[in-house]
């Protein structure tokens, strides 16, 4: 009898292995499958580039025989549509001869949406649904997609310990450090866009690739917000709601202090990162667009924020539990997920 915290710890380790499709798998999800048997990986498998072979296809295709009798634990429950692309996961893992499955998040897709799951019962092999944070945040794309008809926003914001994005003349490059640039870059390479203001993309030009070593052909698809004319090769939306008809799972933001402001206001922010350099600018352009000693709302109280700080908090739908503190530092936010 597999214990509830074996279950959960294969599925961490599956909702990790998910994180080697992102962003190549779209428009498919990203999914990470391990057949285990008597406490031994026998296959694992995530989903490739264009989103075929699924996880469980590739999983099943390492283990061959040593499959039968395995436990497979999936960060998504296994499919039970199938498609001229391949056959429904539901069906190999059946074939395979499984003992057991075990999914962390249920198939949104009206096509399987616990159909799944149920075939497998149907051929008598046991299958569970645990629920799996980790398994939540591996599918975030997929899940903000299918929920909220978008793409799950992260959006970057690189600022002074005063809490400025740019000098009052409006220069911003480097303001952070070697190290905070190569973070960046290995967040836009787990995107499938990226997105600028309109005002940023004139004043920097910035390249928006990917420049890390072995991952130069992930950069991701070129977004400008703006009402101006497109550059050649950048597509371009005119509203921040537009971001839900764009091509991706995950969009990257690298925001200025109108972007910013426009796309929280909006409630379009699923993640938000925040680079703080070790320097004060004085006088410069604050990171949400506001002016220095604005109040700072917190819910059923207000307090004032210190001179020092150029944040103030933007409103969120009903029902989340935003914890926003505004210090001398600026700003720092710990949003929950809206799908959980």
């Amino acid at each position: 009898m597999t214990s509830a915290a074996t279950d959960a710890r294969w599925l961490d380790a599956a909702a990790r292995l998910a994180g080697r499709s992102r962003p190549a798998s779209y428009p498919n999800p990203g999914v990470g499958c391990i057949l285990v048997k008597d406490d031994r990986v026998v296959g694992r498998g995530w989903t490739h580039a264009g989103g075929r072979p699924h996880a469980e296809a590739a999983a099943l295709d390492q283990a061959g025989e040593a499959a039968r009798g395995a436990t497979a634990y999936v960060t998504l429950e296994p499919c039970a549509h199938r498609s001229p692309r391949g056959p429904a996961c539901s069906d190999l893992l059946v074939e395979a001869g499984v003992a057991r499955v075990v999914a962390g998040v249920e198939d949104p897709d009206p096509r399987t949406a616990g159909d799944g799951l149920a075939r497998l019962r149907k051929a008598g092999i046991e299958a569970a649904l645990i629920r799996s944070p980790a398994s939540q945040a591996s599918l975030a794309g997929y899940l903000t997609r299918a929920h909220y008809d978008r793409p799950h926003v992260t959006m970057k914001i690189a600022m002074s310990l005063d809490g400025c994005i740019a000098m009052a003349s409006g220069e911003s490059q480097w303001i952070t450090g070697d190290a905070a640039r190569a973070h960046v870059h290995s967040r836009r390479a787990r995107a499938d866009a990226i997105l600028v203001g309109g005002g940023t993309w004139r004043a920097d030009r910035p390249g928006l690739d990917v420049r890390l070593a072995g991952l130069e052909n992930r950069s991701p698809q070129r977004v400008v917000l703006t009402r101006g004319v497109a550059p050649d090769g950048i597509k371009v939306i005119n509203t921040p709601a537009q971001v839900a008809g764009l091509d991706a799972l995950y969009l990257y933001v690298e925001a200025g202090a109108n972007i910013a402001a426009s796309l929280l206001a909006a409630d379009l922010v699923d993640r938000l990162e925040l680079y703080r350099a070790p320097i004060v600018i004085g006088g410069g352009r604050g990171a949400f667009g506001c002016d220095h000693g604005q109040p700072v709302q917190g819910r059923g109280r207000r307090r004032r924020a210190r001179p020092e700080c150029n944040s103030r908090r933007i409103g969120v739908k009903r029902g989340f539990r935003p914890q926003r503190r505004c210090d001398q530092a600026g700003v720092s936010c710990n949003r929950p997920r809206p799908y959980r």
